[in-house]
């Protein structure tokens, strides 16, 4: 049963509204789409939302890893025909960017310093520029991706990470195969129900995510080779593809969204019995870093320190809802040892290893799937969690709770 509901300050921010793209692959259909145009879409389709008006939105805050720099949100706003004085900010916490970028309009929000914002991420890989250092006679050094960590110290690609996690941990192939597994199956079960139609936004003709494969058996997977390490047990299989998407939530004041609720529930005809759905509380939300060798479990760290912060017991946390990112299997399983979990309590519409992984999308992705999870059907106080690892070794999690009036 979901713990008391303590009633909050008028002034705490509330998740009202989630919208993100089909999630494609890299070098898919959004080939031609810069991140900006990917964010833009997203944004269109949210502004189209009850009570969202361009002209009440105090900023623009979007998360992006790979691409040029500039101001994305910036770009992203005035493209999706936001009026011109909002002024857009971009966040770089790598995979963690667009959960990032949610929890600092909440805290926007907390410290007053608007009422409406929207927060999420952008992630084009298909077009993500080429990189170069310039070296002392001017000449260019390209690279594939940038530094996170002291090379003395270790600085890994994600898939050597993640042999690391597999290796350290003692998670075995066959548990990563039976994960990604059961990510597939769920995920093409929910697309079947109907799961994601509410927060899609279909784009340059893509209405569906790609990634899941309902044809996949535990025979199959046991084919695939290693992928990063000879006589590894990460695969392609058990592993997240390279994904374009974009995802984009709408944050305001519970006053303002009680407010919302009671205009659309009036338009329909009356109050629903019950009380009215409010959205998504913001509770709090911590980051932490750890070893960049095992930087796969770094979210565990973080979801400790907040429920320590928030005195959420390990039982109420397996009560939760909760949307971990699904970069490998073996960071999944890991990450659940560590904190007590059943793995099947993750991703229960499937997660990355499915839907794929559009790097700084990703985070706002997983408070998207909480939000239409909890418009599902969940209690009214039930907790939501959303966590994410990301390069360089830092975790990022945020608490929420569901609220209707």
């Amino acid at each position: 049963m979901p713990r008391a509901f303590a009633s909050p300050p008028e002034t705490t921010p509330v998740i009202i509204a989630a919208k993100r793209l089909p999630t494609a692959k890299a070098g898919g259909p959004y080939k031609n789409y810069r991140a900006h145009q990917l964010a833009a879409a997203a944004i269109a389709d949210i502004v189209r939302e009850p009570g969202i008006a361009g002209e009440s939105i105090a900023d623009v805050i979007i998360g992006n890893a790979t691409g040029g720099g500039g101001n994305v949100a910036r770009l992203a706003a005035l493209t999706a025909g936001l009026p011109e004085q909002i002024p857009g900010l971009t966040v770089d916490r790598q995979c963690g960017s667009g959960l990032e970028a949610i929890v600092l309009a909440c805290r926007l929000i907390q410290a007053g310093a608007g009422e409406l914002y929207l927060a999420g991420g952008t992630e084009s890989i298909s077009t993500a520029p080429a990189r170069a250092y310039r070296g002392p006679d001017g000449e260019l050094e390209f690279f594939e991706r940038a530094q996170f960590a002291p090379y003395e110290t270790g600085d890994p690609d994600a898939g050597e990470a993640a042999e690391n996690v597999a290796t350290y941990y003692g998670i075995s192939r066959a548990r990563q195969d039976s994960y990604a597994l059961q990510s597939h199956a769920r995920a093409t079960a929910a697309a079947r129900n109907g799961h994601f139609t509410q927060e899609l936004t279909p784009f340059a003709g893509v209405a569906a995510d790609q990634g899941p494969r309902g044809h996949l058996t535990p025979e199959l997977l046991a084919r695939f080779p290693a992928a990063f390490v000879p006589g590894g047990t990460v695969t392609a299989g058990n592993s997240c593809p390279y994904s374009d998407g974009a995802a984009v939530v709408a944050v305001t004041t519970l006053a303002r969204a009680r407010t919302l609720a009671s205009q659309v529930e009036a338009a329909k005809g009356g109050v629903v019995p019950g009380g009215s759905a409010v959205g998504l509380v913001f509770r709090d939300s911590a980051v932490t870093g750890n070893d960049p060798n095992l930087l796969g479990v770094a979210a565990a760290h973080s979801t400790r320190d907040l429920m320590a912060r928030t005195g959420m017991t390990t039982g109420e946390l397996r009560n939760s809802m909760l949307e971990y990112n699904e970069a490998f299997a073996a960071q999944v399983l890991a990450t659940a040892d560590l904190l007590e979990l059943d793995p099947n309590l993750f991703n229960h519409d499937g997660g990355a290893l499915a839907l794929g992984h559009p790097y700084g999308a990703s985070g706002a992705v997983l408070v998207t799937r909480l939000l239409a999870r909890a418009r599902r059907g969940a209690e009214p106080g039930t907790d939501a969690m959303a966590m994410i690892s990301m390069a360089g070794g830092i975790g990022i999690s945020a608490h929420f709770q569901w609220m209707q009036l």
